[in-house]
């Protein structure tokens, strides 16, 4: 993906354009032994953001938005007092949503929300249960990490897509030149992760800020199909030693484990997304991250596939119709943090 960034925390966006600036990978392969994804390690709950809490340990973003977008971020006291944060007192879920009743004129600024945890981590196993995500043309929905002053520290897209996308898009940045890529040679059978390379090269200079994405292949693993399985879980193993892997499981396929908060990665089978640890210097390139979620509108990668996506009229005409924002909302039962 292709992306905008500014050097401040804060204002730290998301990756843009799927597909866009493949810039050609000057990736050194080497011969080497094939690294397991996971290991039989217990993980101990950390942090588990819920409910009535959830609120008290993440922070509002309201700046503008770094990637362009039209959307005007909301601080917590105006968020809650327009409904587009809340608790939902039936289910406990927290609810993340984009106007969807205002008057806002074609290429104008509609209210919405990003949130961004206090407190950061630099390894983990961190599981995201939403019932539902934002669905619509013209959003850009994610639920990401990022270290302080990107991209040196990296960032993790482990959901993200625009439009009528129909499968998630999961992506490494890497800010140095210390070695991050996706070897596909270590993804011959028995292949290491399902889903489809993007690029390979996560370093973010060389490559447009585009990173390593991989596109997973189910297609409820994002937007209007994960909602139609009434939501599912994502998880991220980010590990030292071994290196980074994502999981999608719709609703229906939620290991036991998972919901007994007892997770056992060993078990879940082949990610649909794998960065080694054998081509990738964790360590180096990603520490101390904040998780972030937020859902924008147009902005550089929604508005520029908007045609493509198969919407109607343009992206910016799109802003005013606040009907089509209607299930532009995140719908979160939990995230739960491992150590």
């Amino acid at each position: 993906m292709y992306s905008l960034f500014t050097v401040l925390l804060a204002a730290v966006p998301l990756s843009t354009l799927a597909g866009a600036h493949r810039a050609s990978v000057r990736s050194r392969h080497r011969h080497i032994s094939r690294t397991q994804v996971s290991t039989n390690k217990t993980y101990l709950l950390e942090d588990f953001y819920q409910a009535d809490d959830f609120f008290d340990q993440w922070s509002f973003f309201t700046g503008s938005d770094p990637t362009g977008g039209n959307v005007a971020y909301q601080d917590k006291e105006n968020a809650m007092s327009k409904g587009l944060a809340y608790v939902d007192d039936c289910d406990n879920s927290t609810v993340l949503a984009v106007d969807s009743t205002s008057t806002v004129p074609a290429g104008g600024n509609r209210d919405s929300v990003r949130i961004t945890s206090n407190k950061n981590y630099s390894s983990g196993l961190f599981i995201l249960d939403a019932a539902a995500m934002p669905v619509g043309c013209g959003t850009w929905p994610s639920f990401w990490t990022v270290g302080p002053n990107w991209p040196m520290a990296g960032e993790i897209d482990i959901v993200e897509g625009v439009n009528n996308q129909a499968t998630n898009q999961m992506t490494l940045h890497s800010g140095t030149n210390v070695a991050c890529t996706i070897d596909t040679a270590l993804n011959s059978a028995p292949e290491t992760f399902t889903g489809h390379v993007l690029g390979t090269n996560c370093y973010s200079t060389p490559t447009a800020d585009a990173g390593c994405g991989v596109s997973d292949t189910d297609t409820r693993s994002f937007g209007y199909g994960f909602n139609n399985a009434q939501g599912g879980v994502f998880a991220l193993l980010w590990d030292q030693s071994t290196g980074m892997s994502m999981w999608n499981f719709p609703r229906a396929d939620i290991p036991a484990d998972i919901t007994a908060k007892a997770p056992s990665p060993a078990a879940w089978g082949t990610p649909a997304g794998f960065w080694s640890s054998q081509t990738c210097d964790i360590s180096t390139n990603f520490y101390e991250h904040v998780m972030v979620i937020d859902t924008t509108i147009c902005g550089n990668w929604a508005a520029g596939a908007y045609a493509s996506s198969g919407c109607p009229g343009t992206c910016s005409s799109m802003v005013a119709n606040a009907t089509n924002f209607a299930d532009a909302r995140w719908v979160i039962n939990y995230i739960a943090v491992y150590q």
